[in-house]
């Protein structure tokens, strides 16, 4: 393939990577990234090497070009990483006070937002973590295997990638068509923080909409009081990732709001003097301060509610707020040609969130893949609603079966059984336990995001299996958001959504009496830009050699797709972001330098 570079790729600087605050939700004073460039050796065995085989900078992939390695690991393989760090002075960073008055007492948890596949964390010699599932954040409290002066940190990654059951999303070792370059090891930033012997582990708001409160949930190491402090709400149009951005300390009493307190693990009401909702023209957010002893954390929240409720004619209709919002979504597969999974910048994020919003854009299906928080956090700010997928795995999917059979089943309104564990991929009971276990972890971590509305549990059959059970686990973990339980071929006749999949038939809907009419994927029209595709080879629903060609079918689909409204059609999302190594379907090409589908044709 040809290696293509994005602006912000080309623009890294090396020495300072991806150092905004990664976790928006919970965010304390003291944070210390480790980013950069870290030691790294490929091996045979389980078995620290000797001599490392060169650097790799952290967080990209080693499959990557801005990892600076560029090779892929294998299945048999083992990924080893070493860095080493200093316990860091108060000028080297934001620290807390405690740490800044020696760190009696205090501990030091060390963060890894994403590794891909399963890995073992040693510190100083010592295992201190072991991790499967290469899409959720992980920690570990080290402060027992540190030393004073220098320490090590060494991980050791193991990555069966499309080979074994573990959750892999598009990664395909064989590459493809709609599957794409596998990735392997650290991803998302990794980072550590001092916190108090006794100190907030999570915090999440749930806001009532209809009863003007939100609902504040704090756990903690410890059963001591929590104050509660919520300031009043404003849209944020600059990205922030530090209390000081948040609130001034001189101006504290007097953008404080409204305050509550009670103990961990209750959920503590706040009243709130009036609501402002939370919009995709006006997202409003509340920032609030949360105490516990020592301990001090920022977070926020915001006023709204997705629901499903019958518009004058009785049709169910996806509502925001009580409101009736069509949701005008587009596809995105989070892929980046010089990073993979691993965005080149902040700034990059924003970019993709806020070009498509500039598009008349008010949603984005994230594409069986979870994102580092910031990216949620920016659609949160932004005003974008997200449709969150669930991580597929499974065993080796059956074509005929999940995509050619299914697509033409499906339009002749014939509806599969999820029983054939087999031919859907999903024998292996240890493997579908897991998805139940990541399932339940992706909505605890995200669910604090206002912007998420719906959860995506299976796409196109790939591992599906027991829908309705899953869809009824997902509603125990979450009930404030809607379910698409099976997005394409496999309906159930459950969840909050009737998902059709629709990219080879004339665009129609039949609506149903519980469950609002949705496109959650149609279009995927493909043109090849010469000089912005890394394939010689296209992938596509249907083939275009021009700008022009590709824009007039666009406007005319979009009719197609606007006549279905008044029909019952709620939400439509079309095929996609960005062109993906070889499926060049993109409304950008893959380095974001060319807009194949002009903002007028949206």
């Amino acid at each position: 393939m040809k290696q293509l570079y994005t602006k912000w790729g080309r623009e890294l600087d090396r020495e300072h990577v991806l150092e905004e605050y990664p976790r928006p939700l919970m965010v304390r004073d003291s944070y210390i990234n480790l980013n950069g460039e870290w030691e790294y050796a490929f091996t045979k065995a389980f078995s620290r090497p000797s001599e490392y085989d060169g650097h790799i900078l952290v967080p990209f992939s080693p499959e990557c070009v801005l990892s600076g390695v560029g090779r892929q690991l294998q299945p048999n393989e083992y990924l080893w990483y070493r860095r080493t760090f200093a316990m860091p002075q108060p000028d080297d960073c934001r620290v807390s006070e405690e740490t800044k008055n020696g760190g009696k007492g205090g501990r030091r948890l060390l963060h890894f937002g994403a590794v891909d596949q399963s890995c073992v964390v040693f510190v100083n010699g010592r295992r201190a973590a072991r991790h499967t599932g290469g899409y959720l954040p992980f920690e570990a409290d080290i402060t027992a295997y540190l030393k004073p002066g220098e320490n090590e940190i060494v991980l050791a990654v193991k990555d069966l990638s499309d080979t074994s059951y573990h959750a892999r999303g598009k990664q395909k070792l064989d590459r493809g068509g709609m599957f794409y370059t596998a990735q392997s090891g650290i991803w998302q930033t990794v980072w550590m923080e001092d916190v108090p012997e006794q100190y907030i582990q999570s915090i999440h708001a749930e806001p009532d909409f209809d009863g003007g409160k939100v609902r504040i949930t704090v756990e903690a190491n410890a059963h001591i009081p929590v104050e509660i402090r919520v300031r009043k709400p404003g849209v944020y149009s600059s990205p922030m990732c530090a209390p000081v951005d948040v609130a001034d300390g001189k101006t504290q009493e007097i953008q404080d709001w409204s305050s509550a307190q009670g103990m961990p693990g209750e959920g503590i009401e706040v009243s709130l003097p009036a609501v402002c909702p939370w919009t995709c023209e006006e997202p409003f957010l509340y920032y609030f301060t949360v105490e516990l002893g020592e301990d001090r954390a920022e977070s926020y929240f915001a006023m709204r509610t997705f629901t499903i409720e019958p518009d004058r004619t009785g049709c169910p209709r996806i509502c925001l707020n009580h409101k009736v919002q069509f949701q005008k979504g587009v596809l995105d597969q989070g892929y980046w040609p010089d990073g993979l999974y691993t965005a080149p910048s902040d700034q990059a994020i924003i970019f993709d969130i806020q070009s498509m919003k500039d598009m008349g854009f008010n949603m984005i299906r994230k594409h069986i893949k979870i994102e580092p928080q910031r990216w949620y956090y920016h659609c949160d700010r932004l005003g974008m609603v997200v449709w969150q997928d669930m991580v597929n795995g499974g065993g080796k999917y059956k074509p005929w079966f999940v995509t050619y059979a299914a697509t033409i089943l499906s339009w002749r309104s014939r509806r599969i059984r999820d029983v054939y564990t087999r031919l859907l991929a999903r024998e292996k009971k240890e493997g579908r336990l897991e998805f139940i276990k990541e399932m339940k972890e992706t909505a605890e971590r995200l669910k604090g995001h206002p912007s998420i509305a719906v959860w995506v549990i299976f796409n196109e059959g790939w591992g599906q299996f027991q829908t309705e059970d899953m869809t009824q686990i997902l509603r125990k973990s979450d009930p404030s958001r809607l379910i698409d339980q099976a997005s394409g071929w496999f309906d159930q006749g459950g969840g909050d959504l009737q998902s059709l999949h629709n990219y080879f038939f004339k665009l129609r809907i039949k609506p149903e009496e519980r469950r609002a009419a949705v496109l959650s994927e149609y279009g995927g029209y493909s043109m090849r830009q010469e000089g912005h595709s890394t394939c010689l080879t296209q992938y596509g629903y249907g083939i275009y050699t021009d700008r022009g060609k590709l824009n007039r079918a666009y406007k005319k689909l979009e009719k197609e797709v606007e006549a279905l409204i008044p029909e019952g059609l709620c939400a439509s999302v079309y095929t996609q972001l960005s062109d993906v190594e070889e499926e060049v379907n993109g409304i950008f090409t893959y380095d974001r330098e060319v807009k194949k589908i002009g903002a007028r044709s949206i």
